[in-house]
């Protein structure tokens, strides 16, 4: 059997794209070595966007089950508990139509995407299956497959195949993908904890501890979880380290060994780096195999389903047959640039944390001091770098919100997995017979510009009309009919994808 796409891995990334690309229709095969999922913490925290994804995916009253809102931010602390800084983005209802920020126990998360994934008949799970070899033939793509559990070969071919496979991406090193370095390159205690009854109430924030001494984060995850991630120091035996001894001695500022029982202990080195050329041919990477991020803002997975949403609606359009194959170089140009805004601060705020010279955190806090009031940041929003969208600035490139539109119903489930047009009907009957061949070609939403939830955005942003892609993010405003005629010839793929927009 060719598959359409074969996913390469089945943690949060690929079980989000196979969640996509399972709605979308697509035949899908998952290879994973691994015989179950991963039963110890790793990732704590996603955003209002990623929740939105799982919206779409159909899954969010079962992720809301499993997480909690982040409503108390991120507060940067320095030794003597004074706050310096404060994450901001604590609304109880964001722009996505959520919370801005939730936290989870990713074991428990990835349950969630698995059962998802299995109400589409048209994607195959093979676990305990090991990729060895992956051979672009140009038409399709040969996978070599053992199956660990018989141990025979299994030959795969797919049309596409996408590398959600982690930092030691096999796919990434078949494309033989340089790296940009951004800098950071750190290793850390990541130090899970189970709080027993009675253990004393600890922040129900998280905690960025910038002490030279000793640099540290705290976080509170759900129920009962905490982790505590402590930068190593020279000197420290990363082998001693992780033992009960060493470790409860570094927490007792919070806790005391009664209070806890240990979960996990690890060290991690915190890199942040972006791969390089993310497709060739038929042959593409995401998440972790793409970027790594240090976790300061707790965007690794986000980055990571934020890949898959760009790329699931590029790919069902490359199986039908819609679209110039350029359309996938769209996804490098525009993920990559996203991304790498999302890095660059985390290393930033990574430098604010990691200062262990005692002069140069006296000069980081008197200068936070200076201001009276702790400073208050927010995520970036930043806009996709260039591909399927506008030159157009800003709000082009970036999410469209999700209100609740006038009969109640939230815009996604309104509009589903399509391009948008929200318009006046007026404006609409007014394009080009061309135009409403391209929208009906692309099974185009539209969405009456006078709806309060629609007008108010619209008015904010001097527009008349606006055109939403299926991963929501806005492609181009539109001022008249011809605008939209010119938007819709420029920018929404076709055979011939236009170059300004490949």
């Amino acid at each position: 059997m060719l598959f359409d796409v074969a996913i390469l891995g089945y943690g949060p990334a690929g079980a989000s794209l196979a969640n996509l690309l399972g709605a979308y229709g697509l035949s899908v095969i998952v290879l994973e070595k691994d015989a179950e999922i991963y039963p110890m913490p790793r990732a704590i925290h996603f955003d209002g966007e990623v929740m939105r994804v799982f919206q779409t995916m159909g899954l969010r009253p079962a992720m809301e089950t499993i997480s909690r809102p982040g409503m108390k931010g991120m507060h940067f602390v320095n030794a003597d508990n004074e706050t310096l800084l404060i994450r901001g983005g604590t609304a109880a209802l964001g722009p996505h139509g959520c919370a801005n920020n939730h936290y989870f126990h990713q074991p428990e998360l990835e349950q969630v995407l698995r059962q998802g994934v299995a109400r589409f008949a048209n994607v195959s799970v093979r676990l305990q299956h090991l990729v060895t070899e992956v051979h672009d033939r140009g038409d399709h793509v040969e996978l070599d497959v053992t199956d660990l559990r018989q141990q025979q070969p299994v030959p795969v071919q797919a049309r596409y195949v996408v590398g959600c496979d982690g930092a030691r991406s096999l796919v990434r090193k078949v494309l033989n993908c340089t790296t940009r370095d951004l800098g950071l390159h750190q290793p850390w205690l990541v130090f899970d904890a189970l709080l027993k009854p009675g253990a004393p109430t600890l922040p129900d924030h998280t905690v960025q501890l910038c002490d030279p001494s000793r640099p540290m984060t705290y976080c509170n995850v759900t129920g009962n979880r905490r982790r505590w991630e402590i930068m190593l120091m020279p000197g420290d035996d990363t082998h001693e380290l992780v033992k009960p001894d060493k470790l409860w001695p570094l927490v007792k500022r919070w806790i005391e060994p009664q209070h806890a029982d240990i979960e996990r202990a690890v060290i991690y080195t915190f890199h942040s780096i972006i791969a390089q050329g993310w497709r060739k041919g038929r042959l593409l990477i995401a998440g972790d195999a793409a970027h790594q991020t240090p976790p300061f803002l707790g965007q690794g997975m986000c980055a990571a389903v934020r890949d898959v949403s760009n790329l699931a609606w590029k790919l069902q359009a490359m199986v039908q047959g819609r679209v110039d194959e350029r359309l996938l170089d769209s996804y490098e140009s525009e993920r990559a640039p996203h991304v790498a805004e999302f890095i660059e601060l985390a290393v930033r705020l990574g430098d604010i944390i990691q200062t262990t010279d005692p002069q140069a955190a006296r000069l980081r806090d008197a200068k936070f001091r200076g201001g009276g009031e702790p400073e208050i940041f927010h995520f970036p929003a930043p806009r996709l770098g260039p591909g399927v969208l506008s030159s157009a600035p800003a709000p082009v490139g970036q999410p469209f919100p999700q209100p609740q539109l006038g009969n109640g119903q939230w815009l996604d489930e309104r509009v589903g997995h399509h391009f948008v047009v929200i318009a006046t009907p007026e404006l609409m009957r007014e394009v080009q017979a061309t135009t409403l061949q391209a929208w009906d070609h692309w099974q185009v939403q539209t969405l009456d510009a006078h709806d309060p939830a629609l007008a108010g955005w619209l008015a904010a942003h001097h527009a008349s009309a606006v055109v939403l892609r299926p991963d929501r993010y806005v492609m181009g405003l539109a001022h008249s009919s011809g605008d939209l005629d010119t938007l819709t010839r420029e920018c929404l793929p076709t055979l011939a994808l236009p170059e300004r927009c490949a």
